[in-house]
């Protein structure tokens, strides 16, 4: 196959113009000398940058220029340039070496970006993906592109930015990562894949029982119980209800590995809400355990003749799971996959079901397609970069979304061994667990990583080298506090249950290299972290609905081969979400010259009072200032608005702090937001004392929980 892909050729314009790619190797220059044959090329290069001796080599004795980032004025040095671009001539720049993590889109540090930008010269943005960096072993080197180069539209002289740059580079790198080929595989495939490749390597402990699992024992017991599912149902889906462990594992395989869709049910919501999923999902099956049905009674359960009971099947299956443990080393992937009918299976079949939490109102079940699924697998891997053997500790909900993606099917693909335990509230267990097993990532929620601060020792968490946090936002006295005490920092992320979920992650910063290269930043207090590959952002103004640059405040709309394609049996809510591929998140943030994204806050969590848009968590973090909370790692207080006849909205301040409901307190909170900037507008128009701030189980504040409280 060609080792270069061109996709965009017909954004190249006919006039001259300053090409800027994103990233470029010394492989690539053979590439773009072939891509603008027939027109003069002049190379680019900042002062400063560090430059391969292969770069040197391939561009020796050709036209090439400098600029410099410390010229005081850009535009002077852009009128001398112009020059070069004459009778339709090229410039080239050259990104320099630098010290980033894997696909990474721009390796142009930001001061070098920004006095690009101020050339005024207009701009050809290309990205360049590299598909060999950082994809998962069970992908053959061999059937990927060497690099794949997506042209953007150009950027018209004198309106170049570094905003308008990143988002025409992300939008490009998103064209070319939704091409991948193992995007067009399918789940069942990918994870028969996993589990061969890694069948004597790797395994899963669990925690309840300290008992292990190797891969090749949990293929042959998901072959055989997949047979069961098939011959007990003809539904499309079947309903999970179990946690993290070894059942839960092998049960959303066989489910797979039986051509149908496993829907994990929260069996911590409310009954009227696990019963909006069953009806909405079409279920009459139900695996699950005795154990769970006696811990959870007030579960709605279905008929006994309805629950596959996994424990009591399993054991009276010993002889056939032997059997298929032997077979299953003999067979070969296709062998195997023929058999269990998956090569028949469309990668934009429905592979998983999910609800989203019901936070804000009833759970709506959100279908995610093999390609949905796999596309964020191989985004979060490619830029995690852990190699087969690291541990993860499972303990998420399966039904939560990254409980499902990142505990469930992503150490299955990349050969992790899984350490499960079936509650994220037990952090005595799971501390001794992750000391005991050497657990190397943590995924967590802050409000989870409360409970570690409390009840475990620092020794303990030696063996961990990456802790990421989700589903709520990171308070920055929380993330100091973890840092403290256990000497690592926890690196928030972001996602939706739409996008598969992951979109987002922060990172360790990477050290300098001995031939000191810029390091691109991979990490950033106080965001959510850079877009993972393959995803692509823009924004609207909330009130006119019109784009914006993405580095003002603005509603967020994503696009990557992550997203979903609607809700279950709901066009017209798909349709206030979905537009020409975009997803429309309901959340409110800006992206900073780096790449790195800060949420403002949900949509849902602002008020309209007087025409003025108020966010509850920017004021949420102001009353945690005014309050001295900042030091206190439990969730105290929450924003609420509710209806108000005079101004539309009012705001309520939900609290747990004894005595902030007297009326003194309140008027004295008052006057610290106003000294505090905070407009009096926007200040609470009523305290509500509360025993605890409502939460899901995930972890999220309850929405509607709050909301109920503050109408109460």
């Amino acid at each position: 196959m060609s080792l270069y892909h061109i996709i965009g050729q017909d954004h190249i314009p006919q006039s001259g113009i300053l090409v800027v790619p994103g990233r470029l190797s010394e492989n690539e220059i053979t590439v773009f000398k072939k891509l603008f044959t027939g027109r003069t090329i002049t190379w680019l290069i900042e002062e400063d940058t560090v430059v391969t001796d292969g770069i040197k080599a391939q561009i020796k004795g050709e036209p090439g220029m400098m600029i410099s980032c410390s010229d005081d004025s850009p535009a002077i040095a852009g009128q001398q340039l112009k020059n070069s671009l004459e009778k339709n001539a090229i410039i080239i720049f050259i990104p320099g070496k630098v010290t980033a993590r894997n696909s990474t889109p721009c390796h142009i540090p930001s001061r070098v970006l920004k006095t690009i930008c101020a050339l005024g010269l207009p701009i050809l943005p290309i990205a360049v993906d590299m598909p060999r960096e950082g994809n998962f072993l069970i992908e053959h080197d061999s059937s990927l592109p060497q690099a794949v180069l997506s042209i953007a539209p150009p950027i018209p002289a004198g309106k170049a930015s570094i905003a308008i740059y990143q988002e025409k580079l992300l939008t490009a790198f998103e064209e070319a990562f939704s091409q991948r080929d193992f995007l067009k595989k399918n789940l069942g495939l990918m994870i028969l894949q996993g589990l061969k490749k890694y069948a004597s390597t790797a395994k899963i402990h669990d925690g309840t029982d300290d008992s292990s699992l190797g891969f090749d024992k949990v293929l042959a017991s998901a072959i055989v119980l997949a047979k069961v599912i098939r011959a007990q149902t003809d539904k499309p889906r079947v309903g999970i209800v179990l946690p993290p462990g070894k059942a839960g594992l092998i049960a959303n395989i066989a489910v797979i590995f039986a051509g149908k869709v496993p829907v994990n049910l929260n069996y911590t919501a409310s009954q009227e809400a696990v019963r909006s999923a069953m009806r909405q999902a079409g279920l009459d099956r139900f695996i699950t355990v005795d154990p769970f049905v006696r811990k959870f009674p007030s579960f709605p359960w279905p008929p006994n003749r309805d629950l596959i009971l996994i424990e009591r099947i399993l054991p009276t299956l010993k002889k056939k799971i032997g059997l298929w443990l032997m077979l299953s080393k003999l067979m070969p992937v296709g062998m195997l996959a023929a058999k269990l009918g998956l090569n028949k299976v469309s990668a934009n079949d429905e592979a998983v079901l999910l609800f989203t939490s019901g936070s804000s109102g009833e759970p709506k079940g959100v279908s995610l397609t093999h390609r949905n699924v796999l596309a964020n697998e191989l985004q979060f891997h490619s830029r995690l970069q852990l190699a087969p053997g690291a541990k993860i500790l499972c303990c998420l909900p399966l039904f939560h979304s990254f409980g499902c993606t990142a505990t469930l099917w992503y150490p299955l693909l990349a050969g992790l061994d899984l350490v499960s335990y079936p509650s994220p509230l037990e952090h005595k267990r799971l501390a001794e667990l992750i000391h005991l097993q050497k657990v190397n990532l943590l995924l967590s929620t802050p409000t989870f990583l409360r409970g570690f601060m409390k009840r475990v020792d620092p020794e303990q968490f030696a063996s961990l080298s990456l802790v990421v946090t989700g589903a709520e936002k990171m308070p920055a006295a929380l993330a100091s506090a973890f840092e403290e005490k256990f000497s690592i920092q926890p690196q928030e992320g972001y996602g939706l249950t739409e996008t598969s979920p992951a979109t987002n992650l922060n990172l360790p910063n990477l050290t300098a290299t001995a031939d000191q290269a810029p390091v691109m930043p991979s990490s950033r207090n106080g965001s959510v972290g850079q877009m993972l590959p393959g995803i692509a952002v823009r924004l609207t103004n909330p009130a006119t609905e019109k784009p914006i640059t993405i580095d003002q405040q603005g509603l967020i709309w994503l696009k990557g081969a992550n997203v979903f394609t609607g809700y279950l049996n709901n066009p017209k809510k798909s349709e206030e979400v979905l537009k020409d591929g975009w997803f429309l998140t309901g959340d409110v943030g800006r992206m900073d010259e780096d790449g790195f994204l800060h949420i403002e806050g949900r949509i849902s969590r602002f008020s309209k009072i007087g025409g003025e848009m108020v966010p509850h968590e920017t004021l949420e973090a102001a009353i945690t200032k005014a309050l001295n909370l900042e030091q206190d790692t439990e969730r105290k207080i929450a924003i609420v608005g509710i209806p108000d006849v005079q101004k539309g909205e009012a705001i309520i301040l939900l609290s747990t702090v004894a005595g902030l409901a007297l009326e003194q307190e309140c008027i004295d909170l008052r006057y610290k937001l106003m000294d505090a900037g905070i407009p009096s507008l926007w200040c609470p128009k009523r305290i509500v004392a509360t025993k605890d701030i409502p939460s899901l189980a995930s972890g999220k504040l309850d929405i509607k929980g709050c909301e109920d409280l503050a109408r109460s």
